[in-house]
């Protein structure tokens, strides 16, 4: 049963929401954030926890979430279960990016007023850095230290509404689907977001039952989590690859950001093809033009795929705190979503 009252203290990243729920109200069992997860989706007062949380009118399409859990182990300072309107997710670079904010602002990690710290977090995807950033007391930067990153399959031909385009999959903590917008005749702009919103989800459950959707080590973080459509810009005045994206997740859902774990996928296969080395930086611009900067900072192997260790830096901000009330009269609990 839902409580009457719900705390939640909001972020955005790159415009993209982030709402916290650090004390979340219901149990959520488990032996690791993994296990929290799979626990939570078949739960139906999280389920119906998350809904409120999410939908319509407390929150919208697009909204994005997390609960704070126990990490794994002493070796994280939290855990976390991401949400979104569909479901729950495995990974979240925004979130973990505001989530290094939230725990350096509220005193539950320790920070210098100048200099940086480590924030490290349990994710479902496995255990992931925010690195905090401080100049005179104030958080300047956070960036994103991510699980091993890598290609899954390249040039899978994938029929769309504007003809076949080729697709690369790539696993940046969830398996993402990327294409080139000039394959489309598109650009990656407001006004073209109605059209590229239905070619994401179209390439997303083509190929999500599909091998090049398979996680190798985890059948947990296997699927189709997204399609990033990237836009190729060249090179900026500071000789930086740039490239524009829109990542479009979950169920047609937009991420504003230039979603942090898709750029970990990205960065993975502009590295496989030789676009980006080491030492070289991605900047990575969103559709509402905020912008992460990327960069490789290990290289390996994951179960036999090449693979890289992303950094993503960028910023976040509070944007509120929350009482939301759920009256047990409201006959539209969990609420609605109009799209």
């Amino acid at each position: 049963m839902l409580p009457d009252w719900i705390e939640t203290i909001d972020y955005h990243t790159g415009g993209e929401p982030f709402r916290i729920i650090a004390d979340p109200p219901l149990p959520l069992p488990g032996a690791t954030v993994a296990e929290r997860r799979i626990r939570a989706m078949v739960d139906p007062e999280v389920e119906m926890l998350r809904k409120t949380l999410c939908f319509e009118p407390r929150g919208h399409a697009d909204m994005y979430g997390c609960f704070v859990v126990p990490p794994d182990d002493d070796g994280a300072d939290l855990g976390v279960l991401f949400w979104h309107k569909d479901g729950f997710s495995t990974a979240c670079g925004h979130g973990t990016i505001a989530l290094g904010v939230w725990a350096v602002e509220t005193g539950m990690v320790q920070a210098p007023n100048e200099g940086r710290v480590d924030v490290t977090i349990d994710v479902p995807s496995g255990r992931v850095v925010a690195r905090v950033h401080r100049e005179g007391g104030q958080t300047t930067a956070v960036t994103f230290v991510n699980v091993p990153s890598f290609v899954i399959a390249e040039n899978l031909p994938v029929r769309t509404p504007r003809g076949e385009v080729l697709v690369t999959t790539a696993f940046g903590g969830a398996v993402y689907a990327c294409v080139d917008v000039a394959d489309l005749g598109l650009s990656v702009v407001p006004e073209h977001l109605d059209e590229l919103i239905a070619i994401g989800r179209g390439i997303k459950w083509d190929l999500n039952e599909s091998d090049a959707a398979k996680h190798p080590e985890d059948e947990r973080l296997s699927g189709i989590y997204g399609t990033i459509v990237y836009e190729k810009l060249g090179t900026d005045e500071s000789g930086r690859l740039h490239q524009r994206n829109v990542t479009i997740f979950a169920d047609g859902e937009v991420d504003r950001s230039p979603c942090g774990s898709g750029t970990s996928a990205r960065v993975a296969a502009l590295f496989a093809d030789g676009s980006l080395g080491e030492g070289q930086t991605l900047r990575h611009t969103s559709i509402v033009g905020s912008e992460f900067l990327a960069r490789v900072t290990e290289t390996g192997t994951t179960a036999g795929y090449p693979s890289v260790v992303p950094a993503v830096t960028g910023t976040a901000y509070l944007t509120g705190k929350h009482s939301f009330r759920v009256d047990p009269r409201d006959n539209l609990v969990p609420g609605f979503v109009l799209r």
